[in-house]
């Protein structure tokens, strides 16, 4: 049987649903476990069902034929490396749990591809090289195993000028070029002689391969309009964005509510905007999905087939990310749409400044109150539905977000609806020069108090000989500058009895990003764990033990909040205690991952008190 009539996880005849990242048909039954693991470790797709272009599905048949499957199989075909006799489920065999812990093992943990010993750090860059060398040819399924093996899809070969997606547009290798898209390669990224793989294929005389890269730039506005209409934007000639509109808009003013609402879209960073609409992307492809699996399914026999009613939990992404993905499930088809329309209008008004005149239905304000935690532009979000998964908690998140929703709030209300006016330029200007003036003042007049008061604790108070007060030293009150008196009476005295000057604490976002980087390494170690990599153990927690030192180096020496330095100096106490046991593994590999384990759980529970205080 050719590998594309069977399924590549338990090898059931005729597949109807395939893995586009992974380059594998799979039946029904392995797809729902698929789809339960997020598109970040399998993109699932209907092959009679779904939208394909040409292109990619002609990628996906080449590398199902050309032997993908034994890219993520490779150790159990393998004898050498195959140590436990793992074996593959047959079609019969049941779905949970056979099935079920072989498909996450072979795709989410990667369990059964030819792991390259680990060397020196520019092993990466090596396998990036490589994969920017292969790229010229027809072997997609040569590079479809160094992307596995970690090559970057967007790397800058220094000697070459440009990246592997440049190199594979101007070879005229379409295939190489989906595969590329698919793992995430920039169709607009630039080499040195500031030439996009777009200009690249024209250049070649591949114009259904820069009219392709063009679509793929456009992937994720075509894909929500689609959603929405059922059509997509006419790129060749010119149409990039469709806006649809909601057909029974009945208003032609939006309320207050709503414009604020959609100021406070427009006021999101780039960044933050990407995050949402990618977000909205994958909720998008998830529902789409689950369309089709339900009208496929004989619901009239009992089967252990699951549907995905939420989004999976990324580890990539913070905890404050998930739920707000999570959350998006919870909006019903209208306020979905409304959010989808909202997203596209802005992503034209980002791109082309052009603003859309299209209206919103009344619940506009009412979807935004429902994602305020995603936008981080509205109050903390409250209400008393049980979360999905094991992710932050609205009361931790609420207490996690304070400074930022704060930070939002003080943004600029007004957003730009419409070009600026010469005039309105040069008032800006205007201020602009005169706040720059007024920062220097200030910043001179804080030098002269700093050394006045340097000079007068030098003195032990004493203002020295042939120095005079007067009313431009502002000196009072016993020789101490008034402007200064709040901040030298409010010393605080700090734990163990040292007496020193105010000190701030960090920014809240600061210490929710270290925390979120103690995280992941804290989740490497259990994965490493769960593999029974003990030989990693050390590295592990000599990772997680610098980023616990990271966060340490944001807090002062003297911490005014006596509840904040005990949980800090707890989670220093908690990360040495894990470094400690990684280094003195008992011969017990059992008892020591237990004991490994419990340790990491210490230093995870030590940051969540510590963020959230």
């Amino acid at each position: 049987l050719r590998p594309s009539s069977i399924c590549a996880d338990c090898s059931a005849a005729d597949p109807t649903w395939a893995s586009i990242n992974r380059g594998v048909l799979i039946c029904d039954e392995c797809c729902s476990v698929h789809r339960s693991l997020g598109r970040h470790v399998s993109q699932v797709r209907s092959i009679r069902r779904g939208q394909w272009s040409p292109t990619q599905h002609a990628m996906l048949y080449q590398l199902a034929n050309h032997g993908a499957n034994n890219i993520w199989e490779h150790q159990l075909k393998d004898p050498s490396q195959n140590k436990h006799g793992r074996k593959k489920p047959a079609s019969k065999d049941p779905l949970h749990p056979n099935k079920a812990d072989f498909i996450r093992a072979k795709y989410q943990f990667l369990s059964f591809v030819n792991k390259q010993k680990e060397s020196d750090v520019n092993s990466i860059d090596d396998v990036s090289k490589e994969l920017h060398s292969s790229v010229r040819t027809n072997n997609v399924e040569t590079c479809l195993r160094l992307l596995s093996k970690g090559a970057d899809p967007n790397y800058f070969h220094k000697e070459k000028g440009n990246c592997p997606l440049h190199v594979a547009a101007q070879a005229g290798q379409v295939a190489q070029v989906e595969l590329l898209v698919v793992y995430g390669a920039d169709p607009g990224a630039l080499d040195v002689n500031n030439k996009s793989p777009i200009d690249y294929a024209r250049i070649g005389g591949f114009s259904d391969i820069a009219d392709r890269l063009i679509e793929c730039q456009y992937e994720l506005t075509d894909r929500l309009a689609f959603h929405v209409c059922g059509r997509k934007p006419d790129h060749r000639n010119g149409q990039n964005f469709i806006i649809p509109e909601i057909g029974d808009n009945s208003t032609s003013d939006l309320s207050e509510l709503d414009k604020q609402a959609k100021k406070k879209l427009q006021a999101l960073t780039n960044h933050l905007f990407e995050e949402l609409a990618m977000d909205v992307y994958d909720e998008v492809d998830r529902r789409e999905n689950d369309k089709i699996w339900l009208e496929t399914q004989d619901h009239s026999a009992v089967s252990d087939r699951t549907t995905v009613p939420f989004l999976p939990v990324n580890p990539d992404l913070s905890t404050t990310r998930n739920q707000g993905r999570q959350k998006l499930a919870r909006f019903n088809k209208r306020e979905f749409t409304t959010l989808i329309i909202d997203i596209l209008n802005d992503a034209r008004r980002r791109q082309t400044g052009f603003t859309s005149p299209v209206n919103t239905p009344k619940e506009h304000s009412k979807l935004f109150l429902l994602t305020s935690d995603r936008l981080h532009s509205l109050g903390a979000f409250s209400d008393e539905e049980p979360l999905y998964d094991s992710v932050a908690s609205d009361e931790d998140y609420s207490s996690i977000d304070t400074h930022s929703v704060q930070s939002m709030r003080s943004m600029n209300s007004e957003a730009i609806e419409g070009p600026v006016s010469t005039d309105e330029y040069m008032e800006v200007k205007k201020a602009l020069a005169g706040a720059e003036t007024t920062i220097k003042t200030l910043v001179h007049k804080k030098t002269d108090l700093e050394q006045k008061v340097h000079i007068m604790q030098s003195t032990d108070g004493n203002v020295p000989n042939g120095f005079t007060a007067d009313e431009n030293d502002e000196i009072s009150q016993g020789g101490i500058p008034s402007v200064m008196m709040d901040s030298v009476s409010s010393t605080h005295s700090m734990p163990g009895g040292a007496v020193g000057v105010p000190v701030d604490l960090p920014e809240p976002e600061e210490v929710v990003k270290k925390t979120e980087k103690i995280t992941k390494r804290i989740q490497d170690l259990l994965k490493r764990a769960q593999e029974g990599d003990i030989k990693s153990y050390n590295p592990c927690s000599d990772r997680i033990f610098m980023a616990v030192t990271e966060m340490e180096a944001l807090f002062p020496r003297n911490i005014p909040k006596e509840e904040v330095f005990h949980s800090l100096q707890l989670l220093k106490d908690s990360a040495n205690r894990l470094r400690i046991e990684c280094q003195h593994l008992a011969s017990d590999s059992k008892q020591s991952t237990t004991q490994v384990i419990q340790c990491a759980y210490d230093v995870a529970k030590a940051a969540k008190q510590l963020v959230t205080l």
